[in-house]
């Protein structure tokens, strides 16, 4: 415990509004609940400091599920001397930052226990069983040790990866393993400073309700890092994940090529990968070079390290980025980049430009859009859809992924299913398509290849296609639930080669599908707020477009609004649609924008879209709906500030 002259000093701080009430409870909540002299020496240390702007930030709340589960700074904005102590490997701290909203062993500790207490009510008297996973980030093995030793301390048996592995192989592994939940220790493509907890259910897929808040409430009953491991007899079993896990997870990979002879009739195309010092590269690059691909990676990048040293931030979806794949592009003659986050969960790509000889970045939603559309031809050329069975297949996106991708799968008579933001809702979809196969036919479904399990659904239920988001998440399978870089990888290299062997390329094939169904442009735009201040903003100024969107914006009148927040909607099939603070405002001119709070980052998203006409000339269209485009953007800036009352106090970031 702290002294009582700090604590006196808190509740000064308390009295004359510097630390909010709710940091000052939590603070006592994690000094009562641990015996770790490294939360009592930094509370301590910034208390003397007066830092309360850190306190605020590290105790203002106790972390909660959001879309990617729990993710929270594992390195404070200031490191105390405590957390420094001898150091550690790659650069940080000895220990990981001290607060309730931050990753740290007794917050993992406590998430742990609260999911296999939870978990317990599901399968009786036997022992569960866990996998756990983990990426590069700092602290990343240690959260992920720690997790397996309280799951066979507890009477749990696990599978623990021996060393970094993609997010979306551990929902594999669940599944292949018929486990009982998973966790994978990894904050996607958060800063270097974040780290995370992922958990998964039966079904390899993340907690959706009633699951995640069952779990939150047993981690929230938990008030002390402390526990009493069973008898020896009665613990757990510990196993290692490795190379035969990844044989199993890249033979099911490969059986999602739909024309594998394309690789051989374009020739051995060149691909420059990197994993941006992450997970990717322990299925990816063995995968393309097998198909055929030539594969150079960024050797600076391959190296596994929780700094990210090469970029300023480990996301794809940022240009930067992708610097130094592009330039050992530009040296190699590659047309083609890719890159993945290191959980390997994201992609994203560069192409090149045949008309200028330069690579150009693609979107998201860009990238989204190539791959449904290949999907959704390829099937139809290939007679796996048919006429007669069109309307067992199905697409799954995001509500705030472009609407091309609805357009393509319509044109193939394929019907589109919207959901929320985040890939547990596609995977709640995926579920819902396996239950609907007779009981009888599904018993083995997990063993069965995917002409086998794709033959099922296209007679009993929904045969996925293709899904996403356009967060640069994408999904062709469905014995993963989770969105999948490697598979995504997989699939564009396919669609590079297809072209190629038809003497084109990826941004001839995307200007194709605009001139035919129209320019479709979409911006995603971010205002950040960070710390306790900034969450009270992020959600009063979501709260204010909820309680009072727009009349018009930009000059345009709005002629719909569709609130989510009530849980009052239904999907196109008809099921209810969680309630979620989003909003999407349709304008009178064609243009539209969503607006809603992120659930892993300390900022507000804002989802703009525009489209021209079929058959327009593409470079007037494409200037038309830039312009509209950034002019709604500013406009919405301008209502963003008119709601604050004041300048937002972050500049935007895409």
């Amino acid at each position: 415990m702290i002294s009582e002259r700090d604590m006196q000093a808190l509740e000064q701080a308390v009295a004359a509004g510097k630390l909010q009430e709710t940091a000052m409870e939590n603070v006592h909540l994690l000094l009562n609940g641990t015996s770790d002299p490294v939360a009592s020496a930094a509370v301590s240390e910034l208390t003397a400091q007066g830092n309360w702007a850190e306190l605020n930030n590290r105790f203002y709340k106790t972390l909660a599920f959001g879309t990617g589960g729990l993710r929270g700074r594992t390195i404070g904005a200031t490191v105390t001397a405590a957390e420094q102590g001898r150091g550690g490997v790659n650069g940080r701290p000895q220990h990981p930052c001290v607060g309730t909203a931050c990753m740290n062993f007794y917050n993992v500790g406590r998430a742990m226990r609260g999911l296999i207490t939870y978990v317990r009510k599901f399968v009786g008297d036997r022992k569960p069983l866990i996998v756990v996973g983990h990426d590069t980030r700092h602290f990343s093995r240690d959260f992920a040790e720690l997790c397996a030793k309280i799951a066979t301390d507890l009477g749990c048996d696990c599978a623990l990866f021996d060393g970094p592995c993609s997010t979306p192989e551990v929902s594999f592994a669940i599944r292949e393993l018929n486990a009982d939940t998973g966790v994978v220790i990894t904050a996607s493509h958060n800063p270097a400073h974040d780290n995370g907890f992922k958990a998964y259910f039966n079904d390899g897929a993340q907690l959706v309700p009633p699951h995640d808040s069952g779990v939150i409430a047993e981690v929230n009953a938990l008030t002390s890092d402390a526990y009493t491991p069973l008898p020896e007899n009665q613990r757990g079993h510990l196993r290692t994940l490795g190379a035969e896990m990844d044989a199993r997870f890249m033979h099911r990979l490969k059986g999602v090529i739909l024309r594998p002879e394309v690789f051989s009739q374009a020739g051995a195309a060149k691909v420059v990968y990197t994993n941006l010092h992450g997970t990717g590269k322990r299925c990816i690059v063995p995968l393309l070079r097998e198909l055929g691909c030539r594969v150079s990676t960024v050797a600076a990048q391959d190296v596994q390290d929780g700094r990210f040293p090469t970029v300023q931030s480990p996301n794809p979806e940022n240009a930067p980025a992708l610097d130094m794949a592009i330039a050992q592009a530009d040296a190699e003659g590659a047309d083609l980049v890719i890159a993945t986050d290191p959980d390997s969960d994201r992609m994203g790509i560069a192409v090149r430009d045949k008309s200028t000889g330069k690579m150009q970045l693609l979107t998201g939603n860009q990238t989204g859009c190539l791959l449904a559309w290949y999907r959704c031809m390829s099937m139809r050329e290939l007679g796996i859809v048919t006429p007669q069975n069109a309307e067992h297949a199905v697409m799954v996106k995001t509500y705030v992924t472009s609407p091309l991708q609805d357009a393509i799968a319509a044109a193939h008579g394929i019907q589109t299913v919207n959901v929320l933001t985040g890939f547990k809702y596609i995977a709640a979809k995926l579920g819902k398509y396996e239950r609907a196969i007779p009981e009888k036919l599904r018993a083995d479904y997990r063993r069965m290849d995917e002409a086998t399990t794709r033959s099922l659904r296209l007679q009993h239920s929904k045969y996925f296609v293709f899904g996403g988001e356009e967060s640069y998440g994408y999904l062709a399978q469905d014995f993963v639930r989770d969105k999948d870089a490697n598979v995504a990888a997989l699939c564009l290299a396919e669609l590079n080669a297809y072209l190629a062997s038809r003497g084109a390329g990826l941004l001839e094939c995307l200007n194709s599908l605009y001139s035919q169904f129209g320019f479709y442009l979409e911006m995603g735009k971010s205002l950040v707020m960070e710390g306790a201040d900034g969450a009270a903003q992020i959600a009063e100024l979501t709260s204010s477009f909820i309680s009072a969107p727009p009349e018009q914006m930009d000059g345009s009148p709005v002629v719909a609004v569709r609130d989510f927040s009530h849980g009052t909607m239904k999907d196109a099939e008809g099921d209810p649609v969680p309630a979620e603070n989003l909003l999407f405002i349709d304008l009178a001119d064609g243009r539209s924008f969503a607006v809603r709070p992120s659930g892993t980052e300390p900022k507000i998203k804002f989802y703009l879209f525009a489209h021209g006409q079929p058959g327009a000339d593409l470079t007037a269209s494409k200037e038309a709906v830039s312009a509209g485009i950034d002019s709604l953007w500013q406009a919405l800036q301008r209502d963003c500030e008119r709601r604050k009352g004041k300048q937002a106090p972050a500049s935007p970031r895409t």
